[in-house]
């Protein structure tokens, strides 16, 4: 057997290790902490080396142990089934499951403080299960103003503590209850802390929430959901949380004490594509000065080129990039070769990525929370920014005529580009969620300056 740092060195050092294995080098710096590499990457590892099975250092003991009894724990009203059989027990709340309706979906982890109401509503979070590792949830209770999409797209939701007690002016109703009224089960009294690093060192798992009325749990039947869901690579959600026709957006950002505004003097007209848009994007493109119409992602590019837009801004949203490709990809090539100045964010920035030649992959476990730290390549300034994706550009294999822009100070993965021959640039990271709070607010600045560039054909 060989030792971790002896694979590492046949690999070329750190930064080769992690670029055969498709991870960060943080990733690589855990497996010299644990002495151990994840099975997962030994046959990237053993294609690259020669080394066989045998020659692999053990994985060590799974540090989070979870129930596989059949016995329902006293007080126990609720349970997250994992894929592999585990069941993390708790208490429920929000909406309880129907026999046989259990949501199943991809369990992922965010750290965010704030803005509970603003992830369950974001559509990039369709077709998850999301692990809050921040203990009070519900403490500035639910309000209508705090959502990103009319029908929440989280299937649901895990914490520590139960839900706390609305303690602020804005909240209209209790979380609990804001959660029943969408369908949308939680819960509690769950060993966050030991799920998520589950999940940080394995990959995001899939899983089953079920809340029972009858309180009733057909454990074999739950483990087989959750096995059989086919997961979140090769899915193309866009469709899901798309707009079905198009529609003109006004609202500008929300200022205290006046609340949402509206814009009234718009100097650019912009197509937005919907794959999910959060509606925090739509305003702050009208706060920029931007008329903008919202079209639906399988819009073609003679609907958006119709418009006659300045701009076109292709929205975040769920799923794989290039399930959702296979359609949004030849649209935003048509778009390009008009040269109408393009801005991608998250889902976008992948589309756009692809459009121009490059290639997706799955992360692990993903990048979702408001304290994600990114550098622009071109200043040097490292801004704070708000993530939530399970995918990323892979910039190893970006064709020329594409420069990264910016990169995850986290594991170096890809969050900016910019075509150097065509108006066109994108982010992975969301600018709108005042991350910082306005670090990255400048990039919406920089497409009206392109569209101006642009306009003034320069």
């Amino acid at each position: 057997m060989r030792t971790v740092e002896e694979i590492i060195v046949q690999l070329g050092g750190p930064e080769a290790a992690a670029a055969r294995c498709g991870i960060g080098t943080e990733a690589v710096r855990k497996w010299r902490q644990a002495r151990a590499i994840p099975a997962r990457h030994w046959p990237a590892i053993l294609g690259a080396t020669g080394l066989t099975l045998a020659d692999m250092p053990g994985t060590p003991e799974p540090r989070v142990e979870t129930d596989m009894t059949e016995t329902v724990p006293e007080g126990a009203t609720a349970c997250l089934v994992l894929a592999d059989g585990s069941v993390f027990w708790g208490r429920g709340f929000g909406a309880q499951t129907a026999p046989g309706a259990a949501p199943v979906a991809e369990v992922c982890f965010n750290t965010g403080m704030t803005g509970y109401q603003e992830t369950l509503t974001d559509p990039s979070y369709a077709g998850q299960i999301i692990t809050f590792t921040f203990p009070h949830i519900g403490n500035v209770g639910a309000n209508p103003e705090d959502i990103e999409a009319v029908t929440p797209a989280a299937r649901g939701l895990v914490v520590k503590q139960d839900l706390t007690e609305p303690a602020n002016y804005r909240a209209t109703r209790h979380l609990d209850d804001w959660l029943k009224s969408f369908g949308i089960p939680g819960i509690a009294g769950v060993d966050t802390r030991a799920l998520t690093i589950r999940i940080r060192d394995g990959g995001a798992p899939n899983g089953v929430l079920c809340f029972p009325a009858d309180g009733r749990f057909d454990l074999d039947a739950l483990r087989a959901q959750a096995a059989a869901w086919p997961g979140l690579e090769g899915m193309d959600l866009a469709k899901e949380v798309s707009c079905r026709q198009s529609y003109h957006w006004d609202e500008t950002t929300w200022a205290w004490p006046e609340g949402f505004g509206k814009q009234t003097a718009a100097r650019h007209k912009v197509v937005a594509v919907d794959y999910g848009a959060k509606r925090n994007i739509l305003r702050c493109l009208a706060s920029a000065g931007l008329d903008v119409t919202v079209v639906p992602a399988t819009a073609t590019a003679e609907e958006i080129l119709r418009h006659e837009p300045d701009g076109v801004f292709l929205s975040n949203g769920p799923g794989d990039p290039a399930a959702t490709g296979e359609y949004a990809v030849p649209v935003i090539q048509g778009v390009l070769e008009k040269r109408v100045p393009v801005f991608g964010i998250c889902l976008g920035h992948q589309l756009l990525g692809l459009a121009l030649g490059g290639k997706t992959y799955k992360l692990d476990r993903g990048h979702r929370g408001a304290n994600q730290p990114v550098k622009d390549l071109a200043t040097g300034r490292v801004e704070i920014t708000s993530q939530n994706h399970g995918f990323a550009v892979d910039d190893k294999n970006l064709p020329e005529g594409v420069k990264v822009t910016h990169i995850s100070l986290f594991d170096n993965s890809n969050e900016g580009l910019m075509a150097t021959d065509r108006p066109a640039f994108s982010v992975q990271y969301h600018p709108e969620a005042s991350p910082g709070p306005t670090d990255s607010h400048y990039l919406f600045h920089r497409f009206v300056e392109l569209i101006e560039k642009n306009k003034g054909g320069a």
